[in-house]
């Protein structure tokens, strides 16, 4: 299988160069001061999360014949943000099938981008898009499986190890496996000696029993859903899952009480609002540091569209 290379995240930085923002590290002096800690803020993109990078990437591929057919994405709620927003960029027409146990909010801005939304079971979403793709003679942009979308979150990684070379650790919410395969090819490749981990929730721990396996493991998706973190309910797919055994050197796993407390972290301490999904990074550094190196820490905040309601529950308030 052919995996995709620092080349070609180099050239997705090239195609999506002002469609994103390139978001800063941010340093966090209130961390332990034995590992130095910096925020990579996804929240900050104008779709609130690092999805937008990967639907950028894979829409401007595609020639113009074939991108005025429009496309159709299936998503727990960012990357269907992403795409809906990269659609929009390019005076296309998106149909975007989402869960019906979709936070409103991404329901709602999905649909305030333009895209037409389809509420499906959870358990549907995948074949409710390919029925739309055969309907209406359009283009599937896939959340991760496609390397596109891989090479178009690695330009995080990208970022990361420019801006800090000498980057020791770095840490990556792993759902479908799309962020942390482009993250951590890019990490691997310009800064070697970096480690790169991946973090999921405990209720949704099937990457890490599969990395640990060296073979994917199916979980249903009843027993994934259990996780507050919603965009970290996915499995990696084949594609992904060579990435990630590739370039990652381990994955754990958090609770839901640490993603909790890691939201309510980034929000006072951070000065960021961060979802569930966002927040794994620095529960893991919070909770699990003795399963960690020490040394320069790079967590990626890789989304902010929290339902208010839970980020007052999580502020207790």
């Amino acid at each position: 299988m052919e995996l995709v290379t620092i080349d070609d995240i180099r050239a997705a930085a090239d195609r999506i160069r002002g469609a994103v923002v390139r978001t800063p590290l941010l340093p966090s002096p209130w961390a332990d001061a034995e590992r130095p800690l910096w925020l990579k803020p996804e929240n900050l993109q104008p779709i609130g999360a690092f999805k937008l990078r990967g639907a950028q990437n894979a829409i401007a591929g595609l020639d113009a014949r074939t991108r005025r057919r429009g496309v159709v994405a299936y998503s727990s709620g960012n990357h269907a943000q992403a795409v809906a927003y990269a659609a929009r960029t390019f005076g296309i027409p998106a149909h975007i099938v989402m869960p019906d146990v979709t936070p409103q909010v991404k329901v709602d801005n999905t649909r305030a981008y333009g895209a037409e939304v389809v509420l499906v079971p959870i358990g549907e979403r995948e074949s409710a898009a390919y029925e739309l793709v055969e309907q209406l003679g359009a283009v599937l942009v896939p959340p991760f499986d496609h390397p596109d979308i891989i090479a178009g979150q690695g330009t995080i990684g990208l970022e990361i190890a420019t801006d800090l070379p000498d980057v020791e650790l770095v840490l990556v919410p792993v759902s479908g496996g799309g962020l942390a395969s482009g993250v951590g090819t890019a990490v691997k490749a310009l800064a070697p000696d970096a480690t790169v981990i991946g973090v999921e929730p405990e209720l949704a721990g099937d990457s890490q029993e599969s990395l640990r396996a060296g073979v994917l493991a199916d979980w249903p998706i009843d027993r994934r859903a259990r996780t507050i973190a919603d965009g970290l309910r996915s499995q990696p797919s084949d594609l992904t899952f060579a990435h990630l055994r590739a370039v990652l050197d381990d994955i754990v796993t958090v609770s839901e009480d640490e993603i909790r407390s890691a939201m309510a972290t980034l929000a006072t301490k951070g000065r960021l609002v961060a979802e569930p999904s966002g927040a794994v990074g620095l529960a893991a550094y919070l909770h699990r540091a003795g399963e960690l190196p020490r040394g320069r820490t790079v967590i990626v905040v890789s989304g902010g569209n929290v339902d208010r309601d839970l980020l007052a529950d999580v502020l207790g308030g």
